[in-house]
Order: structure tokens, then sequence, then C-alpha cells
């Protein structure tokens, strides 16, 4: 397990004005009580992915209010990664059998990490998924407050997988889910239901104005004469990448012109990414409209931001989504969503007002050609999706929610 050493300065002041004055008192309070406290989070890798793009931005964030936050990742063989994404892909409804090796393989890796926590330098523990999520069983609470936040959407999961899950949660003193519907059956205790958020300042999400993003986008073959639609997201089955496909190519029909960008990150525990990459790209054929970009081409925040800020649209056609942080990015952005209507995407998109849910790919096709071709709707659409944002989706806002349950926990 190794220690995550950031160099993002992010500082609370920052969001003076963009958040409002009642949060931001609420944090100075909140942050000058538990400013003794220690608080460890625990994931399974420092890079790629919606848990560490929070954290990276949120340890800065409650550092620059004095508190005591730590950062740890995984570290573990491949083969720890093949198993636990194997058990994400379970715990979110897949018919998967994990055999006894690889459960035990899963056990004995916790093992190893708990060995190199030491637990007595935190008073609180904060567990994300279920990569170390057996921890707890492996090294006793030893003092600590225990919390472990689900980000995956476990509304429908694989039961066998979820059993073996129970007999350790449950020895946490608080869980977190993204949504009520997700709270695993069986589970008890103190209960918490905290959405995500995205960092407003970072090179994600940042002011960036249309004539640099265009510039930014050309770089990577984009017309930017012609509508640019784009999804970005791992590059994972349950994002539905063929479906992404498909309905770009029906509202091709009606609209020749139209561009499609599927902007992607491959995660250092995610084995499946590469292989799907690979399959994508021979499913999207010689279309030269269809552009399949990663960090391994040079893509980063900055030119994530553009995409999001410069497409007509943006998708996240999901068919499982524990939240789905993209769709808040792009809505920062004033980018109208069509968002698959699975999991956390219909929090964040009000649909026919900031955007729209659908349920296939013909829907899909049809909600891009609408969109396309209906621009003043569109930039309505996103001009309320910022609005939403900016109430329920910032990062401020889960920082203080989380600072709730610690201090809950610290005065039981």
């Amino acid at each position: 397990m190794d220690k995550v050493v950031l160099k993002e300065q992010a500082k609370i002041d920052d969001y003076k004005g963009i958040i409002s004055d009642g949060l931001f008192n609420e944090l100075i309070v909140l942050s000058e009580k538990l400013k003794k406290a220690k608080v460890c989070h625990i994931n399974a890798t420092s890079y790629g992915g919606g848990v560490a793009e929070i954290l990276r931005k949120e340890i800065p964030l409650a550092k620059s209010l004095g508190l005591n936050f730590d950062w740890k990742a995984v570290s573990a063989e491949p083969d720890f990664f093949d198993v636990t994404k194997k058990i994400h892909n379970g715990l979110q409804g897949a018919d998967i059998k994990i055999t006894a090796d690889e459960w035990e393989l899963y056990g004995a890796c916790n093992h190893n990490l708990s060995k190199v926590l030491n637990v007595h330098d935190y008073d609180i523990i904060l567990i994300h998924d279920p990569q170390p999520a057996e921890i707890i069983n492996c090294i006793g609470k030893n003092g600590a407050k225990w919390i472990w936040r689900c980000h995956i959407d476990t509304s429908e999961p694989n039961q066998e997988i979820a059993n073996y899950f129970l007999k350790f949660l449950n020895h946490y003193d608080a869980s977190i889910f993204t949504m009520r519907e997700y709270i695993l059956r069986g589970m008890h205790g103190d209960i918490f239901i905290i959405p995500p958020a995205i960092d407003a300042l970072g090179d994600k999400n940042k002011p960036m104005s249309r004539a640099e993003a265009e510039d930014i986008v050309k770089k990577f073959g984009i017309n930017t004469e012609r509508p640019l639609i784009t999804q970005v997201s791992r590059f994972d089955p349950w994002k539905d990448p063929v479906g992404v496909v498909d309905a770009y190519k029906i509202a091709k029909r009606k609209n020749p012109n139209l561009q499609l960008a599927m902007v992607g990150s491959m995660a250092d525990d995610d084995p499946e990414g590469m292989q799907i990459f690979k399959d994508l790209k021979r499913y999207a054929g010689d279309d030269k409209d269809i552009f399949l970009l990663s960090n391994h081409d040079g893509l980063n925040d900055l030119e994530v931001n553009a995409f999001q800020k410069y497409s007509d649209i943006v998708l996240q056609k999901s068919t499982k989504e524990g939240f789905g942080l993209t769709v808040s990015e792009a809505l920062w952005k004033e980018t109208p969503v069509i968002g698959g209507n699975v999991g956390g995407i219909p929090t964040q998109i009000e649909d026919g007002k900031t955007g729209f849910l659908v349920n296939n790919v013909e829907e899909c096709a049809e909600k891009i050609t609408y969109l396309v071709n209906h621009h003043g709707i569109a930039h309505e659409m996103g001009k309320r999706g910022k609005e939403t944002v900016r109430q329920k989706f910032l990062l401020p806002r889960l920082l203080r929610d989380e600072l709730k349950v610690i201090e809950r926990l610290l005065d039981a």
C-alpha cells in the first residue's frame, strides 16, 4: 500500500463566489472542530476512474482547511485486480462465479495490505469500494472508526458475491452509498447517502473559452466546422461503448456531418480496458468520423475539459452507473447530456430540462438528432444544468457531508 503524494494546491478560499456562503461557513466550523482528527482514505488506485479523481482533489481541499487527511492506494499484482474487476462486475449484477482460489487470493492480498496499515496512526479509516474492503476483517478496528464507501451500483447485485462481503461489511462503524437503492440487503448499522461531486477549479473543469477548446480538439483531428458528440468514460462494458457507436451511426443517417469522440483513461485497476478499446476500434471499422482517444494519446484533464466544452452533446449511455461524474462535468460546462436512465445518472439529469434520459440505442439516436438540430434548446438545457451542479454536485458539498459523518462517529 502506497501513500499518495499530491502536488495539487486546492484552496477552499478559491470556492468563494462559486458555492453558497452557508456551505462555506459550515465547512469552516466543521474543520475547526475536526482539525485534530487523523483520517486515512484507502482505495484501489491513485490514477484512473472516478474514485481516484475525487480523492486527488478532495484531499488537498481538506488540507487547505487544516484537516489531517492521508490517502493510500493499493499496491498488488495484476491477478488481484483481475479478481477485483470480476467482484466489481458481480456486485453490479453480472452473472459471474468467483472461484475458491480467487476468493483466497482476494483475502490474502487484503491480509498483506493490513500488515502495512498502521491503524493506530488514525482516528478514521475510510475504505473505498470492494478492493480493500476486507482489510477490517484481517486487522480489526484497533481503536479507529471504520467507514466503507461504496461508489458502484449495487441495486441488483450477484447475491452470492454480496453475501461474501456482508460477512465483514457489517463490522464497519458506518457505510456510505451514493443512492438509497444501492444499500445491500442485510446491511445494518449507520448508513449514509452521499452522492459524489466534481472539482470546479482543476484543469478538467476550470473555465475555458470556446476558442481555446476549439484549438485543443483540432489537434486530435476534429473538424470544428461539423457537429461533435462525445462520451468520456472508462472503456468498460457497463458504459455501453458499442451502444454509443450504434446510436451515432443511426443519428448520422440524418446528420451526415456528425462526428463521435470516445475519450477515456486506462485505469491502473482495470485490466479489461485495453481489450475493450481494441474491440471497439474493430467495431467502429473504417469510419473516419469516429475518434477513439485515451490518455495514451496525450489526453489529460485539460483535453477532456476541451472535449466536454466544445461538444454539441455529451453522452453517458451507461447500462449500470454508480453515479457518472462525467455527467456533472459536462453540465458544469453548459453542455447538454444524454444519459442512460440508470443508476446515479437520473440524479443529475432532469429529463427534458438539463438533458435527456434514454433507455436504448434508438432513443439515444433520436435525442442526438433533436439536440443537433435545436441549438437554442440545447443551449438552455446546458445553462440549467450548470446551476444544478453548482447547487448539488461540487466538491465542497461532498467534503461537508463526509465531515458530518466523521463528526458523528467521533462524537458517538
